[in-house]
């Protein structure tokens, strides 16, 4: 198959969770043998910190504006089999507009944002990245989010076949390496700064910071401000790039997941970063949301914590016990949780739909 993606953006990391699941499905498909190309508008926040090796398996075009690339991608399309337009795509609109006005067999909208789509579009009433005619005119729609917010798509935004389709990690790229020890740390936190992450964040990392001085705590992510209250045995990183992802969770006795509210409110919607800590070997504490046990079993691939105690009490358990929910949980994305398998899934649906 042929490919075409209109996406926020794969060749920067830098607070965009989007970019690792495109790489990892795009390096799935390309293995398979599947043409793919990625249109990517070029902005400066992005390019000031591109962080894509050479993509030598899929092709990304970058463009400065819509205008300027809708005849390429109008030409693309005549070629391709399926097309994909994705939530925060800052063109999904025209996109939109000229994927379901060719003729390509399959027409996809992606939202790897479906809990914070729906709460915008209950608060204001529209969304900038969804069509002003919802998404009924597409073959397929899928949610990065599973549980009631497929019925949800279906009745606020008129969405015909809906399937959830989750993250994933790449093996080839998240998987345990050699301690690094500027990444040590006693428990981390790896994810872009969030308002409605805050609350969670302070009491699961850092009131327990506060209370353990002798530990050693360290964040990695974009966009925290000035004023976020820091404390001495805290360590931030600014950007921790995807190639050392691994490096980061592999010098962790313990790292944290914390899920939007948002997110959490809706369930089903497990982080990126959770299956990537978790290829890599790492014991994870998460905050907890409705459906969890479906992707990994509490006390014995992950642990869950709901203040400050639980998460003091996981970092005080010996290195044995963490290494052994460490190491189930790799076993379990290893086993389910893989961008090949969500490559496998996506197929099937296309073929399904098709």
């Amino acid at each position: 198959m042929k490919l075409v993606i209109f996406g926020l953006a794969i060749s920067s990391s830098w607070g965009n969770g989007h970019a690792t699941i495109w790489r990892g499905l795009c390096n799935a498909l390309a293995k398979g043998g599947h043409s793919v190309i990625f249109f990517e508008r070029d902005v400066p926040y992005y390019a000031a910190h591109r962080d894509l090796p050479n993509a030598i398996e899929y092709k990304v075009f970058l463009y400065s504006d819509w205008p300027s690339v809708e005849q390429k991608a109008r030409a693309a399309l005549d070629t391709a089999d399926c097309a994909f337009v994705t939530s925060y795509c800052p063109d999904a609109v025209p996109a939109s507009d000229l994927v379901l006005d060719s003729r390509i067999a399959l027409r996809v909208f992606y939202d790897l944002d479906t809990p914070v789509t729906l709460q915008k579009l209950e608060a204001v009433g529209r969304v900038d990245y969804i069509p002003p005619y919802g998404l009924g005119a597409f073959d397929m729609v899928l949610s990065y989010t599973g549980g009631r917010a497929l019925e949800e798509l279906k009745i606020r935004l008129n969405a015909q076949r809906v399937f959830a389709l989750f993250g994933s990690a790449d093996p080839d790229v998240h998987q345990p390496v050699t301690k690094n020890p500027r990444y040590h740390s006693d428990l981390s936190y790896l994810g872009t700064y969030a308002a409605d992450r805050q609350a969670a964040l302070q009491q699961l990392f850092l009131e327990p910071a506060r209370r353990s001085p002798r530990k050693k705590f360290v964040i990695g992510g974009a966009q925290y401000p000035r004023d976020f209250p820091w404390s001495e045995n805290i360590w931030f990183l600014r950007h921790v790039a995807p190639s050392d992802h691994s490096a980061f969770y592999s010098s962790s006795n313990l790292t944290l997941s914390i899920t939007r509210s948002a997110m959490a409110t809706m369930g089903f919607c497990p982080s990126g970063r959770l299956f990537e800590a978790a290829a890599c070997g790492t014991p994870v504490i998460s905050d907890y949301w409705e459906g969890l046990e479906d992707f990994f079993e509490p006390g014995r691939e992950i642990l869950i914590a709901s203040n400050p105690s639980e998460v003091i009490d996981a970092i005080a358990l010996g290195p044995d016990r963490l290494s052994q929910i460490g190491r189930a949980a790799r076993e379990r994305v290893l086993a389910e949780h893989t961008a090949r398998h969500r490559c496998q899934q996506l197929l099937q649906l296309l073929e399904t739909v098709a």
